[in-house]
């Protein structure tokens, strides 16, 4: 199930897009948080808008932790889910601050928030009291993902904290410092579990791996993107806010504030494709579950402060062909 062409989702949000999730439990629906207090759901195959919520504040980060449970976070430092069919809301827990990122492990379906209480807490919708693990940190928490029982925390410091979720009695497995020398915007773990990519605020992207040997560590690299070179020769540099990998061939994108959506061979160490620049930064990426889909949130990210005339707040939905996203066979 898919689209024809690219299409803008209509009724989007009033105010800076946080984030977009697509499902992993079906091929149409797709979450959007946002700065205007609300989180959307749309079924982006029919361009409809089915549902909204609201948070007290603005809204950071939303994702699905079941087929019908919305889990989300924000400036008023509560995590809280909603069913999306009976509109049932539960807060389960609260930070000190701000919840900046929340992220779903299928593998043990549990839910992990990041804040910038400088904590990441654990969540069991499962278990009567639903927090199940609390990890403190040093820093403030900038980004999380987790998929196949592993999270990865990425902190204000340029550090990377590493759990197995299967172990909620000694889950810390490493801790890492990133090899980009800026700070992390955010990070996005590899579908087959191997590694994950970080992007900075610097216009760049590191990808690593988990095996510590010297083989595998021998294969992590950094590169540069989102720049753009200025008539008087000056080279402009952007912000990158957002990556994304497929689910099936494990190439990712990634999104900047220059409006730009790059899609990356990462196993070849090439640019498979640039699309046509959108008339905003690239707040947020995600693909449907089986890849043929990508979600892309649009949004000013106020890098150059208040503007006079702020690009509008929008959605928009690309069909992704088999071909265009497969990782390139190089011969020599």
């Amino acid at each position: 199930m898919t689209i024809p062409s690219e299409i803008e989702l209509q009724n989007p949000p009033t105010d800076t897009i946080s984030s977009v999730s697509f499902s992993k439990y079906d091929d149409s629906s797709l979450l959007v948080s946002s700065w205007d207090s609300q989180v959307r759901l749309y079924d982006v195959v029919e361009n409809r808008f089915c549902f909204a919520y609201s948070h007290k504040a603005a809204v950071l980060s939303a994702a699905f932790a079941s087929q019908n449970v919305a889990v989300s976070g924000g400036l008023d430092k509560c995590v809280k889910t909603v069913d999306l069919n009976t509109a049932q809301e539960d807060v389960i827990g609260s930070h000190e601050e701000a919840v900046k990122c929340v992220a779903v492990d299928a593998e043990t379906s549990l839910i992990a928030s990041g804040s910038w209480d400088k904590s990441v807490k654990l969540f069991d919708l499962r278990t009567e009291q639903h927090l199940v693990s609390t990890q403190v940190l040093p820093h403030k928490v900038h980004s999380i993902d987790a998929t196949q029982g592993k999270l990865v925390v990425a902190t204000a410091d340029r550090r990377y904290y590493i759990y197995d979720l299967r172990n909620l009695e000694n889950p810390l497995v490493e801790e890492r410092l990133g090899s980009l020398k800026f700070m992390t915007r955010c990070v996005s773990l590899m579908p087959n579990g191997d590694g994950y990519a970080t992007a900075s605020i610097e216009g760049r992207v590191s990808v690593e791996f988990f095996d510590n040997s010297e083989s595998s560590q021998a294969r992590k690299y950094a590169f540069k993107c989102h720049r753009e070179k200025q008539a008087d020769g000056i080279e402009k540099v952007f912000p990158v806010n957002a990556l994304a990998f497929h689910p099936i061939h494990g190439t990712f994108v990634s999104g900047g504030s220059d409006g730009m959506v790059n899609l990356w061979d990462g196993f070849n160490k090439k640019r498979l494709r640039q699309y046509p620049r959108y008339s905003a930064g690239i707040s947020s990426l995600s693909f449907s579950r089986d890849g043929s889909m990508l979600a892309i949130g649009c949004s000013y990210t106020y890098e150059e402060g208040e503007l006079q005339n702020k690009p509008a707040d929008s959605v928009f939905i690309r069909p992704m062909g088999e071909n265009e996203t497969r990782p390139k066979i190089l011969t020599r």
